[in-house]
């Protein structure tokens, strides 16, 4: 009886050291895999007027365990060598249709491999492939049954994320975030991959204007070379300039008329430009157009310390308008608009443009005049030029070809909008304030209470202690009263 009690107390620790044994080498196993999920696939589509334009992100492992392609170790040649081969199995899995049914045309376009990272996954290369959907003519690109399955069909834990990145007619137009359409996955019970419903709601040309003025705005205010290259030329405008230098002041008529030239010319000079290349469709290489602003900004922070071409300001803006026009152009070309959205789209930028520019000059204009008759005026002019020039040398060798950190610092003054909006509304209260009082200062009468009598004196006393005036009249008044005493 004891032998058996002993063997079934045995038998009952081996059992429970298998109880405990088992799931923690099952915990200690799957830690791995709770570290790293698989990564997910994106379809990123670009809705334009009469098309889709598609980006695939497709993890290399599945798409080789799917297709068969092996891209594990993949490179740009071994690409291009296998590239039929990716286009053809893509297009073979890549179905979108009408929603009567009737199929879109897909064409498979650029091929390349990238490094990338997604949430808790660690790094892992994937395959990016671009491809057009085209609908029959006179059906809706907005709604459409998406029927896709390059990689789940075969990898039943994969998931594909379908996202929106464009869309004009939507309103999201500038490309900083995606939309979420849907997910495509394996269902389970039927062990089938269900096609993605589509529906992108109702578009309107209104919602792409008004995207488009948005855009225009951010446009400018982030632009930190377009905005530093109008408020160094504004910079020097209250003064006048002798010889090769500037010394002395215009008249606040004057220094206004030279502010609102500058900011025309500046604005025509750009929106020509914008139009032209825009509605010409002309391929421009950025590099020497982004080099030739930065040129400009370097003119003008010299000409901000010693004057190059004194009232000459405005015919230079407009010059150099026609390169920062050319820039703005270069965001309407990436959207790949249709005729109609393209010109609707020229109207809703420039517009948006223009009216932050006015916004920032009328904010700008206050200091710009209590600054020019400051004492310590030379100083700050010649230290926001230098600054302004430094950033200029900067951009200029990074868009030449040599990164380097001054650019990278001003080209991260961009991301501080909201300080900079609130240093010029500060700025521009205070150099108001300041004008409203000195000129009330200056003025007799109401403002002041009227000096008391002055009685009646002989002799130089009574020129000296009696002030009938405001004390910077001129020594000549002051004499002349002297001689009436006496």
């Amino acid at each position: 009886m004891t032998r058996s009690r002993n063997w079934l107390t045995t038998a009952l620790r081996m059992v429970a050291g298998i109880a405990i044994a088992v799931p923690a080498a099952l915990l200690a196993g799957a830690s791995p895999a709770a570290a790293h999920p698989m990564p997910h696939s994106v379809v990123e589509l670009d809705v334009h007027q009469t098309s889709v334009n598609t980006r695939l992100e497709l993890p290399t492992d599945d798409f080789s365990r799917a297709s068969g392609i092996d891209l594990s170790n993949a490179t740009r040649t071994t690409l291009s060598q296998q590239a039929k081969a990716v286009r053809t199995y893509l297009g073979k899995h890549i179905h979108p249709v009408t929603t009567q049914g009737r199929a879109w045309q897909v064409s498979i376009g650029s091929l390349s491999l990238s490094s990338t990272e997604q949430t808790s996954t660690g790094p892992y290369r994937e395959l990016v492939a671009e491809a057009v959907l085209t609908p029959p003519a006179g059906t809706d690109v907005r709604r459409f049954t998406f029927d896709y399955d390059v990689i789940v069909h075969q990898v039943i834990t994969h998931t594909v994320l379908v996202t929106v990145r464009q869309d004009w007619a939507a309103g999201q137009v500038d490309g900083e975030g995606t939309t979420q359409v849907g997910t495509i996955r394996i269902d389970t019970r039927t062990m089938t991959v269900p096609a993605l419903k589509v529906d992108l709601g109702e578009g309107s040309a209104w919602r792409g204007f008004v995207a488009m003025v948005k855009l225009g705005g951010d446009h400018i205010i982030t632009g930190t070379d377009h905005l530093l290259f109008l408020l160094i030329l504004l910079l020097p405008a209250p003064l006048a300039a002798t010889g090769r230098r500037w010394d002395g002041l215009v008249g606040a008529r004057s220094a206004l008329g030279r502010i609102g030239r500058i900011t025309l010319a500046f604005t025509a000079g750009h929106s020509v430009a914008l139009a032209a290349t825009a509605l010409g469709r002309l391929t421009i290489p950025g590099w020497p157009v982004e080099a030739f602003i930065a040129a400009s900004i370097l003119v003008g922070a010299i000409h901000a310390i010693r004057p190059l071409f004194p009232g000459k300001e405005a015919l230079v803006a407009g010059v150099f308008g026609l390169g920062h026009g050319m820039a703005f152009s270069f965001v309407l070309a990436e959207m790949q608009l249709s005729t109609g959205q393209l010109v609707t789209s020229l109207l809703g930028f420039n517009l948006g443009i223009e009216l932050v520019q006015l916004l920032l000059v009328c904010l700008a204009l206050p200091s710009l005049l209590v600054l020019a008759r400051l004492r310590v005026q030379p100083a700050l002019r010649l230290t926001g030029a230098g600054l302004t020039g430094t950033a200029a040398v900067g951009w200029l060798a990074d868009r030449l070809g040599l990164p380097n950190p001054v650019a990278r610092a001003a080209d991260s003054a961009g991301s501080h909008t909201t300080l900079m909006l609130t240093v010029l509304t500060v700025t521009a209260l205070a150099a108001t304030v300041w004008t409203l009082a000195a000129r009330r200062h200056a003025r007799p009468g109401a403002a002041e209470p009227p000096a008391a009598p002055c009685p009646e004196r002989e002799g130089r006393l009574a020129a000296t202690t009696c002030e009938p005036y405001e004390r910077d009249q001129s020594a000549d008044t002051a004499g002349s009263a002297q001689t009436q005493n006496r």
